[in-house]
């Protein structure tokens, strides 16, 4: 008996396959078999099953799955599915699942010292256990299609990869050659495969093919990405073109190499983000050998058992950041798939901790996971970053967690990975559900209390001034926090005695003044942390002194030096070196280059500064510069990503003293906005909670572009609720009608029609109030979305061509372009073919007029489409494919559902197998970005597969 998961999920026995004979219960089982002899919870087979929105008798319905697969598997002794107070747990070798005999195999060809012949047979063989291009194929829900399969198909992938550099090793250039090249066009941003085809060629005599293949390549990563390949390809090439030798592996590489993502074509990089160690480090012997005991055995990974996970505990300040990353990077090489960090803000300064949601994005960003390919619910997003660590071997470090809660999403499920979580709450929650390991870090001993200081400022001075050091010792209460900052202050000052810095820890900062940082409960009411906070502070410069007490406003704990600069209405250079000085004092640090972050103590601390020694007036101006620092910097990328679609925000001129910086590209203004998007959402709560309404709005508005086209659907619906409020305290109509089209666009991609109708009639009303012709005709723009999706084509017309006066009113070309080639695209929904190529021919010259590459595109896709339906085939696929070169790689949604027409042209021509694979890489996408658009997709892929299926369908949409 054997299960099967990388195919058609099922029990097979004696060559036939037993069961399951419904789609709900394979869902069941697989969910359990990817995790054998390991309890799987209810929810987890609840949202399996149904997703994020279960029926309310889905547990009762799960319960009777189950009943039916223990009749299934009754007659095999060798295997139980057993009933916990948390779930289920079916209990079976894992040699009996292929999905785990697969990664076995996978892992043994990739040991150290395995010869190429023996690796070459070991891959082989794992291959050999796929029963098809896909696993998990004919399964419920979407859950172990959208966050588990692709993190599967990437490890058959990486196999292959793999295999075929075994093979090159092996001098069988010509299988390989054989293997990759029908794979190429499917993956051709995989820099590895490229690289693996390129060399087989070669050495196959096949060098104008090899570099053809680079031609083309290259091109590829032109057009979809706007880079150039990586540096071993680039050399590859080279040696190429010369006629070199072309090594296997490439000259110059070694190690294990990065481990790809799913789905990505690209090979991702190894995340390596532990912050910097320190070299002040001092004691936790028994907690350091503590933490030794829980590295997984070599042997352990991929195979069945769970994660390690530790909790350090103890009061803030005591250290338990420090001696995490001090042995995360003291084990770094037992993680060679890499390091990721996070800091959860559990405890700061009056600010919400950071949602497990908005973690699990930055771990997919650090992992390399393309915009496009993230999915829009927060339940997939946390099954694919599970699969992406599946069999692998990563060190995950939880900083400062407030909760239990907030840290299970974040919990991966592979026995090779390890989890450190610091937190200044126990967790017994996640110590008894999820058996980590508790660790209470207590205060420094004086032993290591003295010896911190010794190393901080050398065994002479603190030997000839041994009172003074006790003093300090017996104050500091052994806080690591306060015994650093007492060094950083006497090694700024070495010609003062240790003596003069003691007598200032009684002076007029009494405790309670202030609450937030009084006294530590370390068990010793003596360590003032504000006092010793205190000496740092004062040791600045005026003008340090002040950026540190505004940094108390920043709306998260970090900023870039613009950002500092507009906050403290000086200019850049000023505010990088205040920054600098901050950072040698200790009470900020850089955390990337340009990027400047500080311990939540620290920013408590400044706020409380800022609170007692700048009155409200100067606050408020400060806050106001910094928020209109963030909202002119993101309009001038908004205007780089959408120069004719957007409806224009009219702003304010920034206060004097803002920095607003150059965007000279929209690729700048991308990495601008992957910096500051999360600082963004923080800065859209803030405004409205403290009477900012309109940088509320605005800073939604101007955010909208960015958010909805690298799938922050969830993101971009919470922000425009949130500028909705703030528009309706205003009452200003514009406000009102930029936030509803916001709100609108985000339900339209997450698939809730429901409230649109109502909305969009609303913001007509609302534009129409302010005189704003712009925004009433995108209000008909997604009235036609609405009215395409319901199939009423005429309706679409009808709210393009009036989109298209308003837009002629108001002087927008753009726009008048946009809406002629809607009118078109409809007219060919209602076979007025002829009309509707007049509509879209005319739209394409105004484009080509404008230079406006994205309105091209989204008509060479209207054009695609009507020769296809006058049966003009090859002209279709011409200009579906002109269409999908002209597409930036921000717009993948629009890109989607052209890739749905090129499937459905390429199946009318014949070409069966290019077809399927076409559109299932546009529902890839599409249930991504815009998962309301999936369903035809889905369905069409369906009917395909099934039996006495056709070739005539269509997947359609304006784009």
């Amino acid at each position: 008996m054997e299960f099967r998961l990388l195919g058609p999920v099922g029990v097979w026995a004696g060559g036939r396959q037993l069961g399951p004979a419904t789609a709900q219960q394979r869902t069941v089982l697989a969910t359990l078999l990817l995790d054998p002899a390991r309890v799987v919870a209810m929810d987890r087979l609840v949202t399996a099953v149904w997703g994020a929105t279960p029926p309310a008798t889905a547990r009762n319905a799960v319960q009777g799955v189950v009943s039916r697969l223990r009749r299934l598997l009754a007659p095999f002794p060798e295997v139980e599915l057993a009933t916990s107070v948390r779930g289920y747990e079916l209990r079976t070798d894992p040699d009996s699942v292929d999905l785990h005999r697969f990664r076995r195999l996978a892992r043994r060809a990739r040991g150290a010292g395995v010869a190429p012949e023996e690796a070459a047979e070991l891959l082989g063989a794992a291959l050999g256990l796929w029963r098809g291009r896909a696993p998990l194929v004919d399964v419920a829900g979407p859950w172990l299609p959208d966050a588990v399969a692709p993190g599967i198909e990437e490890e058959r992938l990486a196999a292959v990869e793999a295999l075929a550099a075994a093979d090159l090793t092996l001098g069988r250039d010509a299988a390989v050659a054989a293997e990759l090249s029908p794979l190429l066009p499917e993956h051709p941003l995989r820099e590895r495969m490229v690289s693996l085809l390129m060399v087989a060629l070669h050495r196959g005599g096949q060098r104008a093919e090899a570099l053809d293949v680079f031609r083309r390549v290259r091109r590829r990563f032109a057009d979809d990405l706007g880079i150039e390949p990586g540096d071993e390809l680039q050399r590859l090439h080279q040696a190429i073109l010369a006629d070199r030798e072309a090594s296997w592996p490439p000259a110059g590489a070694g190690g294990r190499p990065p481990a790809p993502t799913p789905g990505s074509g690209a090979v991702a990089r190894v995340p390596r983000q532990l912050p910097p160690d320190t070299e002040a480090f001092i004691g936790r012997r028994a907690e350091l050998a503590v933490l030794d005991g829980l590295l997984p055995r070599p042997a352990s990974a991929g195979e069945a058992g769970g994660t390690p996970v530790c909790v350090i505990t103890g009061t803030g300040g005591v250290g338990k950041t420090a001696l995490a990353v001090r042995w995360a990077h003291r084990v770094r090489e037992s993680f060679p798939d890499g390091q990721l960090y996070v800091n959860l803000l559990g405890f700061g300064p009056g600010r919400p901790a950071r949602p497990p949601a908005e973690a699990v994005r930055l771990f997919l960003d650090a992992l390399n996971v393309p915009a496009q390919r993230v999915p829009a619910a927060v339940d997939a997003q946390v099954g694919l970053f599970r699969s992406l660590l599946a069999d692998r071997r990563m060190l995950i470090l939880l900083d400062n967690a407030l909760d239990s809660a907030q840290v299970r999403p974040l919990l991966p499920n592979s026995p090779g990975c390890l989890v450190l979580v610091t937190s200044r709450n126990e967790l017994t929650g996640l110590v008894a559900a999820e058996g980590a390991r508790p660790l209470s870090l207590g205060l420094l001993s004086d032993t290591d209390s003295r010896e911190l200081l010794e190393r901080r400022l050398g065994r002479g001075k603190v030997t000839a001034e041994r009172e003074a050091v006790d003093d300090i010792v017996a104050r500091c209460a052994g806080l690591p926090l306060a015994l650093a900052i007492v060094a950083a202050r006497a090694g700024s000052r070495p010609a003062f005695p240790l003596g003069a810095l003691t007598s200032g820890l009684d002076d007029d900062s009494g405790p309670g003044e202030l609450g937030s940082l009084d006294v530590f409960d370390g068990g010793d009411s003596g360590a003032s942390v504000r006092t010793v906070l205190s000496w740092s502070y004062r040791a600045l410069t005026p003008a340090a002194a002040r950026l540190f007490r505004l940094l108390g406003l920043a709306l998260a704990p970090e900023i870039s030096v613009a950002g500092a600069a507009s906050l403290a209405g000086i200019r850049p250079r000023a505010a990088h070196l205040l920054l600098s000085e901050l950072t040698r004092a200790h009470l900020a640090w850089e955390r990337s280059p340009g990027r400047y972050g500080w311990h939540d103590l620290l920013w408590a601390y400044a706020e409380e500064l800022a609170l007692e020694r700048d009155d409200a007036t100067e606050r408020r101006a400060a806050l106001h510069r910094l928020l209109d620092y963030y909202l002119h910097a993101a309009n001038l990328c908004d205007q780089q990503l959408d120069q004719y679609h957007r409806v224009p925000i009219a702003l304010p001129p920034a206060r004097a003293g803002v920095t607003v910086p150059r965007v000279t590209s929209p690729a700048h203004a991308v990495r601008w906005f992957l910096h500051e998007h999360q600082v963004l959402l923080a800065a859209i709560r803030h405004a409205a909670r403290h009477g900012f309404e309109s940088h509320a709005w605005q800073l939604a508005g101007v955010s909208r572009g960015f958010l909805s086209q690298h799938g922050h659907s969830a993101a971009q619906a919470a922000a425009h609720r949130i500028a909705l409020e703030a528009a309706t305290r205003l009452g200003d109509p514009r406000a009102l009608g930029h936030a509803q089209i916001g709100l609108v666009q985000a339900l339209i991609r997450l698939g809730d029609d429901a409230e649109c109708e109502e909305r969009l009639h609303t913001a007509y009303e609302l534009f129409g109030a302010a005189g704003d012709r712009v925004g009433q005709a995108l209000t008909h723009i997604y009235r036609s979305l609405l009215r395409d999706r319901a199939g009423d084509y005429a309706a679409g017309v009808r709210h393009n061509e009036q989109a298209l006066r308003l837009y002629r009113q108001a002087g927008h070309r753009g726009g008048e372009g946009r809406s002629m080639n809607n009118v078109g695209w409809f007219q060919a929904q209602l076979g007025k073919y002829r009309e509707a190529l007049a509509s879209c021919e005319a739209a394409l010259l105004i484009h080509r007029e404008l230079d406006d590459g994205p309105g091209e595109a989204a008509t060479l896709d209207s054009l695609g489409y009507i020769h296809h339906r006058l049966g003009h085939l090859e002209e279709a696929v011409d200009y579906y494919r002109r269409s999908l070169r002209g597409r930036h790689d921000w717009e993948h949604a629009l890109a989607a559902r052209t890739l749905g027409r090129l499937g459905e042209a390429q199946l009318s021509t014949g070409r069966l197998v290019e077809g399927r694979e076409t559109l299932r890489q546009a529902l890839a996408l599409l249930e991504n970005l815009a998962p309301g658009d999936a369903d035809t997709v889905r369905t069409r892929i369906a009917e395909l597969d099934g039996p006495g299926s056709g070739v005539g369908g269509d997947v359609g949409r304006p784009a």
